[in-house]
């Protein structure tokens, strides 16, 4: 695990690449999916100014991720706001990469349409206990995760354990919200929808990017900056990102992928904005109250 020494940043968002001078190493964690993929294109290219950083990318699912940021492992992740409420002694939001459902999020599916109160009883997959999608599922609900009945699985294994019989309802997130027809499944409830019929239309937060605190606070507005570029650049450069994004676009076509890219990378992910920052608070508040999120954070953003 890179561990940077403390140092001054003055202009080194601007600062050239000198040869011969080795490169700050951060890692960067985030999920093998189209629209993170899309999002950190011109980085992992080399198309914008890196800062003067060596970022190393670290693919993996986003429990995976939520739990290493647990423990403080990577400089910088993509995470839950879910887990966000449990690690934010170690890390700070940075104010762009957010995935906001608007109008849309994770969906509860199955093979016959079931009323919430037959899910209360049955057995649910999910895709892992820090997500934001388990958290959203608690509220919908009113009960506790120790109270349901749920397993769980890595999320792009959910259709074939509801299909299998191994699950009654699959809590799915990411592509699979547009793909989950072709498995022959019906959605009971998108919980995006719900949330914004609930919360005077404000979206569902779902996950964002932090970078831990042991990176001095100059140095996190150099990195904040340097993955906002990266952003901006792929939604300036639409085509190219999202035929990147396709070698993670599992069973999505470009039209497809390009739709689900859209639906997560967006003004959202440049800024949460006032509306997305009052949606989070009141998404960890009402978990809290709920006694799912055990204290209640203050939420601190690399400004």
């Amino acid at each position: 695990m890179s561990r940077p020494v403390k140092r001054s940043v003055t202009n080194r968002a601007l600062a050239p690449t000198i040869p011969g001078v080795e490169k700050t190493k951060l890692t960067l964690g985030h999920s093998p999916d189209p629209d993170d993929a899309f999002m950190f294109y011109g980085l992992a290219k080399g198309l914008v100014d890196d800062g003067g950083y060596d970022f190393e990318h670290i693919l993996q699912d986003i429990q995976t991720l939520n739990e290493r940021a647990s423990r403080g492992e990577l400089d910088i992740s993509a995470i839950s706001i879910h887990a966000y409420a449990h690690v934010c002694d170690q890390y700070a939001l940075l104010p762009s990469g957010a995935s906001m459902g608007d109008g849309y999020g994770p969906m509860l599916v199955a093979r016959e349409a079931f009323s919430r109160e037959s899910i209360a009883s049955l057995r649910i997959a999910v895709p892992g206990t820090m997500t934001s999608a388990f958290l959203a599922l608690q509220l919908w609900l009113g009960k506790k995760g120790e109270q349901l009945d749920y397993t769980v699985v890595p999320f792009d294994e959910i259709f074939n354990t509801v299909n299998e019989g191994h699950a009654d309802v699959g809590l799915i997130i990411h592509e699979g919200q547009l793909t989950f027809k072709n498995e022959g499944l019906v959605c009971c409830e998108d919980l995006g929808v719900w949330w914004g019929r609930e919360n005077d239309g404000l979206p569902l937060p779902l996950g964002g990017n932090v970078i831990h605190k042991r990176i001095e606070a100059g140095e996190r507005k150099v990195v904040s900056d340097v993955l906002e570029r990266s952003i901006r650049f792929s939604l300036d450069n639409r085509a190219e990102a999202v035929e990147h994004s396709l070698q993670y676009a599992r069973d999505m076509g470009i039209d497809l992928a390009d739709k689900f890219v859209g639906m997560y990378v967006n003004d959202w992910t440049l800024d949460y904005g006032d509306a997305g920052r009052e949606s989070i608070r009141r998404f960890l508040r009402r978990g809290h109250e709920m006694g799912v999120v055990p204290s209640l954070p203050d939420l601190e953003f690399v400004e």
